[in-house]
């Protein structure tokens, strides 16, 4: 549509647009629409059209959250809900199995380049696992070892020590009601490299341990709701806003988990080329980008132990036959799901 339909940029500049924002923290998809938009009219032309791409999938994961999670929701609704819900962590490890290809690709075919993918991929599997909260430690160390390596110099190794303390304790120090979901949100906005499932973890262990804003259950049915709603992962942030404080919530926590993909845009759309070419970034996410995906693959795990009910576990399994044996789409599966779950609540299992 930009390129071929209204030729507003050349094929060239859209690739690049791609390609530069995929290596940034944020979903590419919406980050894409705010650049080509900002591209044709500037910062206003990037507002409406980032807001625009936006909208659609908030109204409707904000719907669905009323619906999910209504204090006495209907015996149908919580069944789609657990059925849907047990197939998410299928849907994390495809969503994980899809980046390997690529990020294997870029990170060379060498022997000590394929050892040290593989201890980032590894290390950022158990962190998930884990760590959660602090899973963000993990993408950053293992970004910066990378760039310590490929420069072969110490004072890279040094700075990585002094940049992972801050992080810990700026965790430590979010406070509760608006302003942790403000901090929560904000979390998920700037640090979903490599797609938003990597954000699982983090979102999960504040939404449901820390905060107690909703249910280990719940929290599958709203990642299950940012899959089949359309626009990015990230949109899940919206029902555990909603969970937290409303309507109000879902949609402060949308504002701000999106605010950072129009800053990137804004700020560095005219350097995209430079920041492609720049060889520290480049190493940078050669470091974090496998732990990236390790950590996508690792959310399964608490996504996992979050089941409930032991008729979910034949779902989880046949979601995994669906998308890995079959190689179906993951809406379709989760929908399936879902409508498995339905069926189940209604011949009377528990839900």
């Amino acid at each position: 549509m930009c390129v071929n339909e209204r030729r507003w940029m050349e094929a060239e500049e859209f690739e690049d647009a791609i390609a530069a924002t995929n290596l940034l923290p944020g979903p590419a998809s919406t980050q894409l629409a705010i650049f080509c938009a900002w591209r044709l009219r500037g910062v206003m032309g990037g507002i409406v059209g980032g807001v625009c791409f936006i909208l659609p999938g908030l109204a409707i994961i904000l719907a669905f959250s009323a619906l999910f999670l209504a204090h006495h929701p209907a015996h149908w609704v919580l069944g789609a809900a657990a059925g849907a819900g047990a197939a998410v962590p299928a849907v994390a490890l495809h969503a994980a199995w899809q980046l390997v290809p690529s990020s294997r690709e870029r990170a060379g075919r060498t022997r000590s380049a394929v050892v040290r993918w593989t201890i980032y991929a590894t290390v950022g599997g158990v962190g998930a696992a884990t760590i959660g909260p602090y899973l963000v430690v993990v993408l950053i160390g293992a970004g910066l070892v990378e760039v310590s390596i490929r420069r072969g110099g110490q004072r890279t190794a040094k700075s990585s020590r002094g940049a992972l303390l801050p992080v810990a304790a700026i965790h430590a120090g979010a406070l509760g009601g608006v302003s942790a979901l403000a901090w929560v949100a904000l979390k998920v906005g700037a640090l979903s490299y490599g797609g938003g499932f990597v954000i699982v973890p983090i979102m999960q262990h504040d939404a449901v341990a820390t905060y107690h804003w909703m249910t280990a259950a719940q929290f599958l049915n709203a990642v299950a709701l940012g899959q089949i709603t359309p626009g990015p992962v990230v949109q899940t942030v919206a029902v555990v806003g909603y969970a937290a404080a409303g309507v109000g919530g879902g949609l402060l926590a949308a504002l701000i988990a999106f605010a950072p993909s129009f800053v990137f845009v804004f700020l560095g759309g005219s350097r995209f080329d430079t920041i492609r070419a720049n060889e520290t970034i480049r190493s940078f996410f050669a470091g974090a980008g496998p732990a990236v995906i390790g950590a996508i693959a690792g959310s399964a795990i608490p996504l996992g132990l979050s089941l409930q009910y032991l008729w979910q576990v034949p779902i989880l399994a046949g979601a995994g036959i669906w998308l890995f044996l079959l190689r179906r789409g993951v809406v379709s599966g989760l929908l399936i799901a879902g409508a498995v779950g339905v069926i189940l609540a209604l011949v009377g299992l528990q839900v």
